[in-house]
C-alpha cells in the first residue's frame, strides 16, 4: 500500500496540519447568527430538502456572545474531552457565512482571526453568496492568517440539484473556486452520497469533478432527518437509504479517483441524533471509519491509485 500520508493511505487533514503546524490543529465551531437565500425567501424557503434548519456546529456557543467568547468557550470544550494543543481553526459552520453586508462580516471574521491561538479561518457558505465585495474582505482576511472557504456543492449532476432545491446552476460553483483559488483561498466542497434517484457512478462523477477544481472535499453520507421533505419523501418510498457497504464501496472508490493533493477533510459524518430517521447504522461514525480503513488496507486501495489527469 502506497503511503505518503502517515498511517492512513490518504491525504487527510488530520495530516495536512500537522504538517504545517507541527501538531494536530482542532475546529471551533463559531456561530455566526446569518441565515441563508435558499430559507429566507431571496430564493426560497425551508432551504435544501435535508435541510432540519437546525444548522450545525454541535459545540458552538449561542450567537449572543462574542466571537472571542464563543473560540475561548470551544477551546475550553475541546479541552476537557480531548488533549489540544495551542493552534485551532476560527470555523464559522452553521448556514451560509458570507451572506451579510461587509460591515457585519468584517468584525466577526476579525475577531477570529485576532484570537492569539487561531491559526486558520475556515468559513461555510454558497458559491451563490461571495459576491465582490465579500472577495475583497475575503482576500483581507487572507493577508492576515490563511482562509479556508467550504462550498456546498452537493451533486454535479444539475437533475439533482434541481430535486434537492439547491438553487444555482454547477457553473456558478467552478466560478466560485476559480476566483477563490486566484485570490489565495483554500477550497473545500462538500459532496452528498447517497442523494435521491442518484446512481454510485453519479456520485463518483461529482467527486472526479470536484478533485479536479478543489483544494479538498468533504464526503458526507446522505441523513435523512426529522422535519424535512426529504423524510417525507423517504417516508413515501421515493428512494432508499445507502447500506454502510454501500456507502463504504463509494468511499474507497472516491479516493481512488481522488489527486493525491486533495486533502479529505472528512469521510462521513454523524446526524444529529435526536432528528435521525435513517440510516441507523450512520449512528456509530467511529466503527464506520474503522471499517473505511480495514477495507483500505485489505483492498491495498490509497488515494489517487486510479486517478487519470
Amino acid at each position: 500500500m502506497k503511503q505518503l500520508w502517515g498511517e492512513k493511505p490518504y491525504h487527510s487533514l488530520d495530516y495536512e496540519m500537522k504538517r504545517r503546524y507541527g501538531e494536530k490543529v482542532y475546529k471551533v465551531s463559531l456561530e455566526s447568527g446569518l441565515t441563508c437565500p435558499n430559507r429566507d425567501g431571496t430564493l426560497g424557503r425551508g432551504g435544501c430538502i435535508f435541510c432540519s434548519g437546525t444548522g450545525s456546529g454541535d459545540f458552538a456557543s449561542p450567537r449572543t456572545s462574542s466571537i472571542r467568547t464563543q473560540i475561548d468557550n470551544g477551546i475550553r470544550g475541546l479541552s476537557e474531552r480531548k488533549q489540544v494543543g495551542n493552534r485551532f481553526i476560527a470555523y464559522f459552520q452553521s448556514f451560509t457565512n458570507t451572506y451579510a453586508p461587509t460591515g457585519i462580516l468584517r468584525p466577526m471574521y476579525m475577531e477570529a482571526l485576532e484570537h492569539p491561538d487561531v491559526v486558520m479561518l475556515s468559513i461555510a457558505t454558497r458559491p451563490d453568496c461571495l459576491p465582490a465585495e465579500v472577495m475583497k474582505l475575503l482576500e483581507e482576511c487572507r493577508r492576515i492568517k490563511p482562509v479556508i472557504v467550504e462550498l456546498g456543492l452537493q451533486t454535479i449532476h444539475e437533475s439533482t440539484a434541481e430535486l434537492i432545491h439547491r438553487g444555482y446552476p454547477l457553473k456558478i460553483y467552478d466560478t466560485a473556486v476559480e476566483s477563490l483559488k486566484s485570490i489565495g483561498i483554500e477550497v473545500v466542497t462538500h459532496v452528498i452520497a447517497g442523494l435521491p434517484h442518484e446512481t454510485g457512478s453519479d456520485f463518483l462523477e461529482t467527486v472526479s469533478h470536484v478533485g479536479n477544481l478543489s483544494d479538498g472535499i468533504k464526503i458526507q453520507l446522505l441523513h435523512i432527518l426529522k422535519n424535512t421533505v426529504l423524510a417525507d419523501m423517504y417516508r413515501n418510498h421515493e428512494f432508499r437509504a445507502l447500506s454502510q457497504e454501500e456507502y463504504i464501496q463509494i468511499v474507497l472508490r472516491s479516493l481512488s479517483i481522488l489527486p493525491e493533493h486533495v486533502i479529505i477533510h472528512r469521510l462521513t459524518g454523524d446526524g444529529p441524533g435526536n432528528l435521525l430517521i435513517a440510516p441507523e447504522w450512520s449512528r456509530h461514525k467511529r466503527q464506520v471509519l474503522n471499517e473505511i480503513h480495514r477495507q483500505l488496507k485489505i483492498r491495498n486501495i490509497w488515494q489517487g491509485k486510479e486517478y487519470n489527469a
